[in-house]
């Protein structure tokens, strides 16, 4: 069963690692919101980390990458660093646990290794799960708050697009996967010291055996008169 967890948390790893990737690549974070003025205007306006994309009637996409990324506001340059931030921690976070799995010959199979590793593992997986939520949150929540924003033009407000969403997702299954390698983790420990109570308890017992005194039972002198008569 925990060799099962094992390889479920490895592949949840790998989906991880693909939707953080794509997360930071893809330009859908904020999109046009057609409401107002805009409900004229037949352009889709795409926003992401590293450039904004447009589209037309009958044109094609056409991509921007940001001109400087001092002119980006803080929530979009913190995104980016959290967001590099994650994809390296996931891909620490899959080679440590696949180090700390039983069918791996890391650590010259020593269990408490092993244990330590994968320990490690699914904290560094639930670190990246944070990394990972916080700026999908962030700016999820700047987008909503602009849009209900009255001071901001309507040709200003975005919409909460299709990056953000997966993100999320992506944040709970580097969660989930955390919490699977913890678990094992913590089974792994139980059996171990399972052994080692057992072992105490017969130490123990041997011990008390050690330190008892046998009596011998010597006949009294009554006894001996009653066989002499």
């Amino acid at each position: 069963m925990r060799a099962k967890l094992e390889v479920l948390a490895l592949v949840l790893g790998f989906i991880g690692l693909f939707g953080t990737i794509t997360v930071t690549a893809l330009p859908m974070w904020s999109v046009s919101a057609f409401i107002g003025a805009n409900l004229i205007v037949m352009e889709e306006l795409w926003e992401g980390l590293w450039m904004t994309c447009f589209r037309q009637i009958d044109i094609k996409m056409q991509c921007k990458v940001y001109d400087s990324l001092l002119i980006l506001p803080p929530e979009l340059q913190a995104a980016r660093g959290l967001m590099c931030v994650s994809i390296v921690l996931v891909v620490i976070s899959l080679s440590v646990t696949g180090c700390g799995t039983q069918k791996s010959n890391c650590c010259n199979d020593n269990r408490k290794s092993k244990n330590i590793t994968l320990a490690l593992g699914g904290s560094l997986y639930l670190l990246s799960s944070l990394t990972t939520l916080i700026p999908v949150s962030w700016m999820g929540h700047t987008v909503i708050r602009n849009f209900y924003n009255p001071t901001v033009v309507d040709s200003q407000k975005r919409e909460l697009g299709e990056a953000l969403f997966l993100g999320w997702a992506t944040s709970g299954i580097l969660l989930i996967t955390g919490v699977i390698l913890l678990i094992s983790f913590s089974r792994r420990r139980s059996k171990e010291e399972d052994p080692y109570t057992d072992a105490y308890l017969m130490a123990a017992r041997d011990v008390e055996r050690e330190e008892s005194v046998y009596l011998e039972r010597t006949p009294s002198s009554f006894h001996k008169h009653q066989e002499y008569v």
